[in-house]
């Protein structure tokens, strides 16, 4: 029998079925996560952690399956996301600069209500507003930050003698720098992190159900994403990129999730494989709003097209590499190849086939086999660090 919740969930995605005129320019809820990995969903195949709610959002609207961070760390990713601009832009590589063009100046400019909150003050935003004005609020959740001291009892109940197999038992990494003291006692910290994920669930949906209690739904743009990633274990480590030292950019670290959802006008239970970055974020969202896009050097374009179902110019196919930096670590991937460089060529490299090591467990990078793919890359990425860095 379903639950109530679970029923609303489900009318809520048989309404995008409905074809309808095109909508005014709709309200836009941007929920924001730090430390969420897309492997721990159910939605991108975890089949040990409880997320129901977000892989019920997942089915309303499009996800991405390959979503990555311009940096796995959760400053840069949010200041990246929120402006569109590098790591390299960005002051200090972390921090958005004070003349930056963001996302709800941007948005307030054109007439929104903005709001960034918590989520229990989003609750009360959104309990406030009407049809009559669109809203911007971005809601951020930080409960998947270790050591999870606040997640309640009947979550970490749910997880008390799971074994987590999909989170691996790889020993201690002798690079492990920030959580390195949840590897101490790993199982039991494993369960709580999947604890606490499933707390997010909920949390999730109680700031989503105000959408529907407002009647609001179908002119609210919902977009989930996260800041950065996490390996909980996996590679030895804990964290995102700064999990190790130097910065790694594992896909544990650097691929997220990312989830549209706008009943009518997005069609419901899409995937995307294409390639697509945080600082493709605002560049979306200009478009979806009719808004001109600031006139910053941003390297991002809009994926829109994609999460509409719109076919993309002949001569504007969608771009097949994707970069990130964090620190002095830089990352380029292709859809089978990923090449780290550090300190400019001058540290480790790392390059990976992805097609027969997904886990990303054999370097390649001094294989002479791989030489041609891993000096264009590093090439690719030492242009786009040069183009953007300013």
């Amino acid at each position: 029998m379903l639950s109530r919740r679970h029923f609303f969930l489900g009318s809520l995605a048989a309404t995008a079925f409905a074809a309808k005129k095109p909508a005014e320019r709709p309200s836009v809820l941007l929920l924001t996560v730090d430390d969420l990995p897309a492997w721990v969903l159910g939605c991108y195949g975890n089949r040990e952690v409880k997320t129901p709610h977000l892989d019920r959002l997942a089915l309303m609207g499009v996800r991405f399956e390959r979503h990555t961070v311009a940096s796995p760390a959760p400053a840069p990713g949010l200041a990246t996301m929120l402006t569109g601009l590098t790591p390299m832009q960005l002051t200090g590589g972390a921090s958005i600069p004070p003349s930056a063009a963001t996302l709800d100046r941007l948005l307030a400019g054109a007439g929104y209500a903005t709001q960034a909150a918590d989520p229990a003050a989003a609750i009360a935003f959104l309990g406030a507003q009407t049809a009559a004005k669109p809203f911007f609020l971005r809601v951020h959740f930080s409960s998947l930050q270790p050591p999870y001291a606040n997640v309640p009892q009947k979550y970490l109940d749910l997880y008390a003698t799971a074994s987590l197999d999909s989170f691996g038992r790889d020993p201690a990494s002798p690079h492990a720098a920030l959580g390195k003291e949840m590897l101490a006692n790993r199982l039991a910290n494993q369960r709580k992190a999947a604890a606490a994920i499933t707390a997010l669930d909920d949390q999730v949906q109680q700031v989503f159900s105000q959408i529907a209690a407002r009647r609001l739904t179908d002119n609210t743009l919902v977009i989930l994403t996260s800041t950065c990633g996490a390996l909980l274990g996996r590679h030895g480590l804990w964290d995102a990129g700064e999990g190790s030292t130097p910065a790694n950019m594992f896909r544990e670290s650097v691929e997220t999730p990312l989830i549209w959802v706008w009943p009518g006008q997005i069609p419901p239970q899409i995937t995307r494989p294409e390639l697509v970055n945080t600082y493709d974020l605002l560049p979306s969202l200009c478009e979806v709003l009719s808004i001109q896009p600031p006139s910053a050097n941003l390297c991002g374009r809009s994926y829109a097209p994609l999460a509409t179902g719109k076919p993309l110019p002949k001569k504007q196919p969608w771009p097949t590499t994707t970069f990130s930096r964090l620190h002095e670590t830089a990352m380029a991937r292709v859809e089978r190849y990923k090449v780290v460089v550090r300190d400019q060529g001058k540290g480790e490299g790392e390059l990976y086939d992805l097609k027969t090591d997904p886990a990303e467990s054999i370097n390649q990078y001094e294989n002479p086999q791989f030489m041609t793919i891993r000096d264009q890359l590093a090439a690719d990425l030492t242009a786009w660090q040069r183009r953007y860095s300013s």
